[in-house]
């Protein structure tokens, strides 16, 4: 093999790894990918010359790139309380932000469907009939609707909607790639709660019917709705992938997707919590309410301080000094 001939065709490819590697404080997602593909074409380049012609100054300088890369690409940064704080400060909110554009729509078609089927069974008795039987119907006004909230001890329920509702959101990311499934359950769960309303506003119920709902479903249907969208994301950067190749593209929406699965772990939690001990307690209506829109707001608070992260690491990104990765969840 000539060597100096292998030299000059990949000496480019070297010298972008190295440069990547020396002014390296966080890769936005396409340095992050491009570094892993010099890597990887850097190792094979190593092999062949080892193999071939094992020239020590090269393989030595090789040698070197190679590991340092390894290191920078598959290293795992150390846990520490710092990396949590920057998660729920900075990476989460700035991944809500950046995601918006396709939860929020999702939010708003999702809420009118909602109140479409429940105005549609509150207004046509036939309708409601045919879902449910007159004894069914006066068990659910009478009973099951308020009681299911205070069958079980607080702390346990907490747990058990918690797990449920996150196993909803999993499923909504992990089948994003497939498109149909996370519309499929979106549909599911906002027919299912249209369907309910429905019914209890047609006997009369609706001020049980919100108060019970209001106070955990704005924020719990907002992290369901967070999840499709961005489920919905994942399968669309496979389907329109862009400048990039489908695999770089997936990946890069998956590293985010990943952080609002995280997220969104926290955020159930929440809803849990406010389900299992506020929704079924004895203060007024008015207060259980509250209590919803309030961590509702915060919410909203909190993806607008996202706007604000992604608006910063643009301006940093413009800056002639300074470099920031404008994709949360990359390091």
């Amino acid at each position: 093999m000539d060597v100096d001939a292998y030299t000059d065709a990949h000496r480019a490819e070297w010298d972008r790894l190295e440069r990547l590697l020396r002014g390296r404080r966080r890769w936005s997602a396409d340095e992050a990918d491009e570094a892993l593909d010099l890597y990887r074409r850097t190792a094979t380049h190593l092999s062949v010359v080892r193999s071939s012609s094992p020239d020590p100054a090269l393989v030595s300088r090789l040698s070197s790139l190679v590991a340092r890369a390894r290191s920078a690409v598959l290293g795992t940064t150390p846990w520490s309380w710092a990396v949590v704080r920057r998660f729920v400060t900075e990476e989460f909110p700035a991944a809500l932000a950046a995601s918006a554009r396709w939860w929020v729509p999702t939010a708003l078609l999702s809420v009118a469907i909602m109140v479409l089927v429940g105005t549609w069974v509150a207004v046509n008795p036939d309708v409601a009939g045919a879902i449910a039987s007159p004894e069914e119907t006066r068990r659910l006004v009478d009973e099951e609707f308020s009681s299911y909230y205070s069958s079980n001890p607080a702390a346990s329920f907490a747990a058990r909607v918690w797990t449920n509702n996150a196993l909803v959101a999993a499923t909504c990311l992990i089948t994003g790639v497939l498109v149909l499934p996370v519309l499929w359950i979106l549909v599911q769960n906002v027919v299912n709660v249209g369907i309910s309303g429905g019914i209890l506003a047609a006997n009369g119920r609706l001020d049980l019917f919100l108060g019970l709902i209001t106070p955990h479903g704005l924020l719990e249907l907002t992290a369901v709705f967070v999840a499709a969208g961005a489920g919905l994301k994942l399968g669309w950067s496979w389907i329109d992938p862009g400048p990039l190749t489908r695999a770089r593209s997936l990946a890069r929406q998956a590293r985010i997707t990943v952080g609002i699965a995280l997220g969104l772990v926290g955020v159930l939690l929440i809803s849990g919590v406010i389900e299992a001990f506020v929704t079924p307690s004895g203060l007024p209506t008015w207060a259980r309410i509250g209590v919803g829109v309030l961590a509702w707001l915060l919410f909203v608070a909190y993806v607008l301080h996202g706007r604000r992260v992604l608006r910063t690491r643009a301006d940093v990104l413009d800056s002639p000094t300074g470099r920031e990765s404008v994709v949360p969840g990359v390091q």
